[in-house]
C-alpha cells in the first residue's frame, strides 16, 4: 500500500505549524491504530489489551509470580484498576493470588496453567499481528531504527516528568 501523508490520512485542509506537531500527531494516530489492531486480536479470546499485558508479565516472572503493584508497574499501559483487571482474571482461571508469607499486605499474582495455555493459543497471533504492524517496515534495520527512535521519545519525555 503506497504511503500517504498524514494530512490525507486524516483528511486534514490545513498543514501542521510545525513538524513536532505533526510527529505528535503521527505517534497518537500510530500508536491508536496498533491499539486496535491487537486488540481486535485479543477479544476473542474473552480479555482485554490489558489482561493480556498482565498475563504476558505473569508468564515472565515464572512460578513464583509479582506482586501486584509490581505487575501494574511493568504494564505498557496504566491500567488505574489494576485490581479490576486482577480479578477478572482470577475469576476466569488465568491467575491466582497468594498473600506473601512475610508481608500480608502483599498479594502475589501468579499465572495458572489456564492461563498460559491462553497465551500459548494466542502466541502465533500475536506475532502475525506484529509482523502485520512493522509490515511497512520490513528490514530489521527499520525496525530497530523505529525501537530507537521510540526510545529517544520515551527519554524525552522522562526528562520533562
Amino acid at each position: 500500500m503506497p504511503r500517504r501523508s498524514l494530512q490525507d490520512e486524516l483528511k486534514q485542509s490545513k498543514p501542521f505549524e510545525t513538524p513536532a506537531d505533526e510527529a505528535l500527531v503521527a505517534l497518537m494516530r500510530t500508536a491508536a491504530l496498533v491499539r486496535r489492531a491487537i486488540a481486535r486480536r485479543v477479544e476473542p479470546y474473552g480479555i482485554s489489551i490489558a489482561q493480556y499485558n498482565v498475563l504476558r508479565i505473569l508468564r515472565g516472572a515464572g512460578p513464583t509470580g509479582l506482586p501486584t503493584l509490581a505487575v501494574r508497574d511493568r504494564l505498557i499501559e496504566e491500567a488505574p484498576g489494576i485490581t479490576r483487571v486482577v480479578d477478572k482474571l482470577e475469576d476466569a482461571g488465568h491467575l491466582t493470588r497468594r498473600r506473601a508469607a512475610g508481608d500480608r499486605r502483599v498479594v502475589h499474582c501468579v499465572i495458572t496453567e489456564q492461563g498460559l495455555r491462553l497465551l500459548a493459543g494466542m502466541d502465533t497471533l500475536v506475532k502475525e499481528t506484529a509482523r502485520m504492524i512493522t509490515n511497512g517496515l520490513p528490514e530489521e534495520r527499520d525496525q530497530k531504527a523505529l525501537v530507537a527512535l521510540l526510545a529517544d521519545v520515551r527519554a524525552g519525555l522522562d526528562e520533562g516528568r
